[in-house]
This record gives C-alpha cells, sequence and structure tokens, in this order.
C-alpha cells in the first residue's frame, strides 16, 4: 500500500514551480500541505491531518535538494553561448491567405543581406515577423493590404544556447523566466529551437537581462 511520503513524492515531482519555491525557502508547509491534501487523499482513498502530510513534505525536500531542482540548476549551469543582437523591430500581422506570399517577398529582399535577423511565428490567427530594423520603411509596401495587429520598435534580442537534454527538463524555461521577471524585466517575445531560446526585449532592459543570465549561469 502506498504510504504518505510516496504520495507526496508523487505529486510533487509533478510540481517543478512548487519543488522550486520548496528550495528556495519561501513557502509555507502548513499552507503547502492544505493545497496538496485533497490530491493526497484521492490517491490514498482516505483522510489525512495535515500534520502527516507537513511531515512528509519535509522528508521530500531533503530528499529532493539532490533531485529535481538540482537537475534543474545543472541544466543552467551546462548553458551555451550568450548571443545579443540590436537594431530589431517587431510585427505581427492577422492571418490571411496572402501573407504566405508577401512573406515570400519579404525573404526574396533579406536573402541576401549579411547579418540579417529575421524569425517568424505562425499562430493560428496571426504571424509575427521579427527583423532587423534595416528594412522597416520596406515592410508597409511588402505587406500591402494585410492587417498589421502590432508593432514594436527598438528591440534587442538575447539568444541562449541550451545544453543537450533540455527537452526533457521539466521547469528549464521556468527557471529562466522567473529570474528574468523577479528583476523587473519584460518579455516581448519568446522563439525557440530545440537546443535553443531567443527573448526579444526592449532595448533599455537587454543590459540588465544580459547580467541577470550571466549570474544565474555561475551560480
Amino acid at each position: 500500500m502506498i504510504t504518505i511520503s510516496q504520495a507526496v513524492e508523487s505529486v510533487l515531482n509533478r510540481k517543478p514551480f512548487i519543488l522550486d519555491a520548496l528550495n528556495d525557502n519561501i513557502i509555507n508547509f502548513s499552507l503547502l500541505a492544505s493545497f496538496l491534501k485533497p490530491d493526497l487523499e484521492r490517491i490514498l482513498q482516505k483522510e489525512i491531518n495535515n500534520g502527516a502530510i507537513v511531515m512528509a513534505i519535509r522528508r521530500f525536500k531533503v530528499v529532493n535538494e539532490i533531485g529535481l531542482s538540482k537537475k534543474i540548476e545543472e541544466q543552467v549551469k551546462d548553458l551555451g553561448d550568450i548571443l545579443v543582437r540590436s537594431n530589431l523591430v517587431d510585427y505581427t500581422f492577422r492571418n490571411s491567405d496572402t501573407l504566405l506570399r508577401n512573406q515570400q517577398k519579404l525573404l526574396g529582399i533579406i536573402t541576401y543581406k549579411k547579418d540579417f535577423f529575421y524569425t517568424v511565428t505562425q499562430g493560428v490567427y496571426e504571424t509575427t515577423f521579427i527583423l532587423s530594423d534595416r528594412i522597416k520603411d520596406e515592410i508597409p509596401t511588402i505587406f500591402e493590404g494585410e492587417k498589421l495587429l502590432s508593432s514594436s520598435y527598438g528591440l534587442s534580442s538575447i539568444t541562449i544556447k541550451l545544453s543537450s537534454g533540455n527537452t526533457e527538463q521539466p521547469g528549464l524555461y521556468y527557471y529562466i523566466f522567473k529570474k528574468l521577471a523577479w528583476n523587473g524585466i519584460n518579455i516581448l517575445e519568446v522563439v525557440s529551437t530545440s537546443n535553443e531560446v531567443t527573448i526579444l526585449l526592449k532595448d533599455q532592459d537587454i543590459d540588465k537581462a544580459f547580467s541577470v543570465i550571466k549570474q544565474f549561469k555561475s551560480e
């Protein structure tokens, strides 16, 4: 029969955000016990008192010091190159039958431009282009007839090379974004591939964001 400690471990291992708060010592064990109690009672099919849950959480925390949170920290320390780009712009258009054709026109213009930054993210209803600002004056002509939903100027980006196995690590992106958020840094866009993540920011936030990332990478 499963024990309370095993049930607590099972529930908490599915909640990396709570694990992070536990290891930062910023979470109240009694309140956490009350929060977990319905899930635990459903698993154990019996009533449990909060005191028993608190004891199980304390035991779990000791074990977890070398568990999931430490694995995230190891991934963060193993982050690769950090690349900063400036002079970027951001445009979001409503999806349409002609947008792809106009995107091809854009690609024809930028193909031979050296050191030109370009990335596109297509959603269900809209598509966002992040570009070097060298062709911002040409965008109205290239996308003539398209519905512009938003645009932003004076932007910079930070691209982080992620360690291998990052896609199997729950909570890695949360760890990075939490550190930035706690330092009052607003993220405008996030673009990712399997082993890279690019964060788009206002120019005034780029130095601070770079400093934060370098700091937690070396902690």
